[in-house]
């Protein structure tokens, strides 16, 4: 199932065309705050989605019945630039645990690559929501390489939740061809047509790890 928030008119697109726009991108602290504010939104959202149980809380005059989230959630952020937006959900998602993937693209010379993960630190998975925060959604071939090694390492979650800024409409298909759909949602603020050779995504806003944390060499 495929979320496009951007399709309404909320403030979220504020945040988005600023995270776009060249001139702004130049201040990484309002750079990253924004990835931050985006990921409360959406963390905001997909919280409509989780289960929800009756449950009475006392309060200093009487007692009051309240409908509260019942699902265990895990935040898997993939580095470095799911960083911001992972502390925006946690905000919302405030006793969730926590997973995080250092995934990178190792590129051949005839312009190809695979994906590679260097670290990965999870917790149990297993009848748990997994929300996998990815601000860019490309090819799609990152986000389902991290998810299977997350499986691997703690299990098959009960709920899959991917959280994007931009996602290609080529990542779109990718995530509908690969992921268990009876269980995945995708949430994105926009999806843009095109990717380049090397697989980038336009207009898009590039690259989000540099923009929030400095150029790597």
């Amino acid at each position: 199932m495929l979320k496009t928030l951007g399709e309404e008119n909320s403030i979220l697109n504020k945040f988005v065309a600023e995270l776009r726009d060249r001139d702004i991108q130049k201040e990484p602290m309002r750079f990253r705050y924004n990835l931050e504010r985006i990921g409360e939104i959406m963390a905001y959202e997909i919280s409509k989605s989780l289960n929800y149980t009756r449950k009475t809380v006392e309060t200093p005059l009487g007692e009051a019945e309240m409908s509260l989230p019942g699902d265990e959630v895990v935040l898997a952020a993939i580095l470095r630039s799911g960083l911001p937006m992972h502390n925006g959900f946690l905000r919302f998602f405030d006793t969730s645990e926590s997973a995080f993937v250092a995934a990178y693209r190792h590129y051949s010379k005839d312009g190809s690559f695979k994906i590679d993960i260097e670290s990965l630190t999870s917790p149990a998975l297993a009848g748990k929501t997994l929300i996998i925060i990815d601000p860019m959604l490309a090819t799609g071939a990152s986000i389902e390489v991290a998810y299977k090694n997350l499986v691997m390492t703690g299990g098959e979650p009960d709920r899959i939740h991917l959280a994007t800024v931009i996602a290609s409409e080529d990542g779109v298909d990718y995530v509908r061809r690969h992921f268990p759909p009876q269980i995945t949602t995708l949430w994105t603020a926009a999806v843009d047509a095109e990717l380049t050779v090397k697989s980038y995504i336009v207009p898009g806003i590039g690259d989000t790890g540099d923009l929030a944390f400095g150029e790597k060499i």
